[in-house]
């Protein structure tokens, strides 16, 4: 008994430990991060240390009193927000069509839609600068360098990934609800809004709140799609690499303030990240 009661605590213990080890090695690049934005370029070359000593307030004040990077920040929540929501509004019907609707095909068209996420977006860079400045052009105007551009480009990538965590969370709500529904006459708008919506309102925070952060956080179609009037925060960062060298301190200073909207975002809807993924997982 008792070395059975030893066992389980030495297990407990090795897996807190886990937890901790992974938790410490994924917050150091963090916590290096805002060490670095709080030196100035003198102590950055000095001996180095884990230890925030000092506060160089020039990293934070320069940068962010520059209508540019003003713009940049408003640009990426103007962008991740709206694509958040269309991304979260069209999942949500796609996955009530494919869940209640015998669509022909339905499981081809699911599939189909995951297909988007497995080749390199590197790959897409190339032809969506030319469907922007080409294709879609009516006279001086282009969707490059625009809000809209990036918002719907976004949900070329984020679409697929919302649509297949959707899937499995309403697939977990019974059918029958619907069919009682339609008896008391309601009709399918009645039935998704009044009754499907409320039941998976943890999987649509979710949806929403990754969503929300892939688009915050994507760089490469942002940087290749945008040149003044659209750029995003996370872009901004590259003006601080120039041929004369890299303002490590001002670049750190601004990737902190960049991760701070997400992370507080997170503080106040973690409550439903896990009720959103768990939803539906267990079906009686």
């Amino acid at each position: 008994m008792k070395t059975s009661s030893f066992r389980k605590i030495m297990g407990w213990v090795g897996l807190y430990g886990l937890w901790t080890f992974m938790a410490i090695v994924t917050i150091i690049p963090v916590y290096w991060m805002v060490v670095v934005s709080a030196r100035s370029r003198v102590q950055l070359f000095d001996a180095p240390t884990l230890l925030i000593t000092s506060f160089y307030a020039p990293n934070y004040i320069k940068p962010l009193t520059d209508p540019v990077f003003q713009r940049y920040l408003v640009n990426s929540l103007i962008v991740a927000t709206s694509n958040a929501l269309l991304v979260t509004a069209l999942a949500l019907l796609a996955t009530y069509a494919l869940s209640r609707w015998r669509l022909p095909g339905a499981d081809n068209i699911f599939f189909w839609t995951i297909t988007q996420r497995m080749a390199p977006p590197a790959a897409f860079v190339l032809p969506m600068f030319l469907i922007y400045t080409r294709v879609f052009k009516i006279g001086d105007w282009t969707m490059f360098d625009t809000q809209i551009g990036l918002i719907l480009l976004y949900c070329v990538f984020n679409l697929p990934f919302a649509v297949w965590l959707m899937k499995g969370i309403m697939d977990g709500v019974p059918v029958e609800l619907d069919e009682a529904a339609f008896v008391d006459g309601a009709n399918r708008w009645t039935v998704l809004t009044r009754v499907v919506t409320p039941l998976v309102a943890p999987g649509l925070a979710i949806t929403f709140i990754l969503s929300w952060i892939f688009a915050w956080n994507e760089y490469l179609f942002a940087a290749n799609l945008t040149s003044v009037n659209a750029r995003t925060i996370t872009t901004g960062l590259a003006a601080f690499v120039s041929v004369t060298g890299t303002n490590w301190g001002e670049m750190a200073a601004v990737a902190t303030v960049a991760i701070l909207p997400a992370l507080v975002f997170l503080i106040f809807v973690q409550r439903y990240i896990v009720t959103g993924l768990t939803f539906g997982a267990v079906k009686e």
